[in-house]
């Protein structure tokens, strides 16, 4: 493990866009699933969150050969009501059916004030906070939970997993030429495919992310993959407790998004799932019109005042302004916007070998180091 930051490229997020395009069409899913996912994909990168954008090809990729993911799938709503409704994602990446819920959610919120949508038989939807931030776009406050298809969860005091990182997101509108509030985390310390960003990178992890089976901390990337894959003893730490415990309401957390995205929506539950079974992750989407509680614009000038006040903080660090949910996301768009999204090489390169087998042209060739 080298202590010098392995080297990069920055790519603009059209190329990017193109290669999964290209990449999720030649292995059978159709052209408007594949926007909708390439967009996601590609959004999630401008966004800073290296974990769940176009790296997650190689996962897919694994998932596609063992005949645990079907492209082709198309979600379909299978029960509904006024407020509500339950699509079966059948075994298709989630971004489609992800899209679909949140989207199906805001219609509904439109009509009866709230809309909750849940999914099940899906697969990795990418970042969580994509789709709160729809209903955000469109005015209203939305709400977003997932299982995950990987058992890495390590409860307090426990020495096996019995989790996954099973995300929340949430985001609230505020006013115009503002960026939504927009809260997306981990109920574990770190995602999965954070600690992939880091093998990648060749970086050591901080300390309390990655416990053994004996819960002590694992710092070298390459071992807290392989502790994670291994999926028998040890994994990730829960959120909010200390450096190398977790906490047990980060457990809870965890427990509470596994109660609206897996059982309220029939989906699996890892430890319970038959070895090789299906995937059957589960998601949860929730929008919710504040014009139930408050007239016009009253909710949106309230919010632009409370994030004001906590932007005007003095901040610790004169070099380090004080950050609200969703400003590193924003700061990171604007940027990569500008000079393109970092690739490693090491990303590049299976990238390179995935495209090959998919009998695609690699397209990531050409810029130069950043």
């Amino acid at each position: 493990m080298s202590d010098a930051r392995p080297a990069s490229r920055r790519f603009p997020a059209d190329l990017l866009h193109r290669q999964v395009t290209s990449v999720l069409s030649a292995w059978g899913m159709p052209d408007d699933l594949v926007e909708t996912t390439a967009a996601v994909m590609v959004d999630t990168d401008l966004a800073g969150i290296d974990s769940h954008g176009i790296q997650m090809l190689t996962t897919y990729e694994t998932l596609l050969r063992r005949g645990e993911l079907q492209p082709a799938a198309r979600p379909a709503v299978v029960r509904e009501s006024a407020v509500s409704a339950l699509v079966d994602g059948r075994a298709g990446l989630g971004h489609p059916a992800a899209a679909m819920g949140m989207r199906l959610a805001v219609d509904k919120a439109r009509e009866a004030g709230v809309g909750l949508v849940g999914v099940r038989n899906s697969h990795h939807f990418g970042a969580a906070g994509h789709y709160a931030a729809i209903a955000a776009d469109q005015g209203m406050l939305g709400l977003v939970t997932t299982t995950t298809r990987q058992i890495v969860g390590v409860p307090t005091r426990g020495a096996l997993p019995r989790l996954g990182t099973n995300p929340i997101a949430f985001a609230a509108p505020t006013g115009p030429g503002r960026p939504p509030f927009l809260l997306d985390m981990s109920t574990t310390t770190v995602a999965v495919n954070k600690v992939r960003v880091y093998e990648l990178n060749d970086r050591p992890l901080p300390t309390g992310w990655v416990l053994d089976g004996a819960g002590r901390s694992v710092t070298d990337p390459a071992a807290a993959v392989r502790q994670i894959n291994d999926s028998t003893e040890g994994g990730l730490t829960a959120l909010g407790g200390e450096a190398d415990k977790g906490s047990h309401k980060g457990y809870g957390l965890g427990v509470a998004v596994q109660i609206l995205a897996g059982v309220l929506t029939g989906s699996s539950f890892g430890p319970l799932r038959e070895p090789g079974g299906p995937a059957d992750i589960g998601h949860f989407f929730m929008a919710l019109d504040p014009h139930l509680f408050r007239d016009g614009d009253d909710f949106t000038a309230d919010l632009d005042a409370v994030v004001d006040v906590l932007h005007d903080t003095p901040p610790a660090d004169p070099d380090l302004p004080v950050l609200v949910a969703g400003d590193p996301e924003a700061i990171s768009r604007a940027e990569r916007a500008r000079t393109g999204i970092p690739v490693p090489d090491a990303l590049v390169e299976r990238i390179r070998g995935l495209c090959d087998r998919a009998g695609v042209p690699f397209l990531l060739d050409g810029p130069a180091p950043g």
